[in-house]
């Protein structure tokens, strides 16, 4: 299995896998489950404020005075795959854009799936 853990503070939070493996695993527990529906693109709006996109991830960062390899050890991904999302090269799923926004204390983010 392709597992990814995601830890906060040392401790495992979150298990991530592909589609797949999570459908396998619920059939072989025999759940049966509906595919999730697309989401629903909407603003990032809270309050009428309009909260930061990723776009601006580094300079959260960076104004929080946390190390690039510090943030990626505790979102769980490697410092190379976060330097690719704060460049704008990729686009992270939500488990860890909401890791992320835990991390960084945005609660926009964190809201989104």
């Amino acid at each position: 299995m392709d597992i990814q853990i995601i830890t906060r503070e040392g401790e495992p939070e979150y298990a991530v896998l592909p589609w797949a493996q999570y459908q396998a695993l619920l059939k072989a527990a025999g759940i049966e489950q509906q595919p999730p529906r697309a989401a629903v693109e909407r603003p990032t709006v809270v309050a009428d404020q309009v909260l930061p996109g990723l776009d601006q991830l580094r300079n959260l960062r960076e104004g929080k005075g946390i190390a690039i390899e510090a943030l990626a050890r505790t979102v769980g991904i490697s410092p190379s795959y976060l330097a690719l999302i704060e460049s704008g090269e990729r686009l992270p799923d939500a488990a860890i854009r909401r890791s992320l926004a835990w991390e960084l204390t945005v609660p926009g983010w964190r809201d989104e799936s």
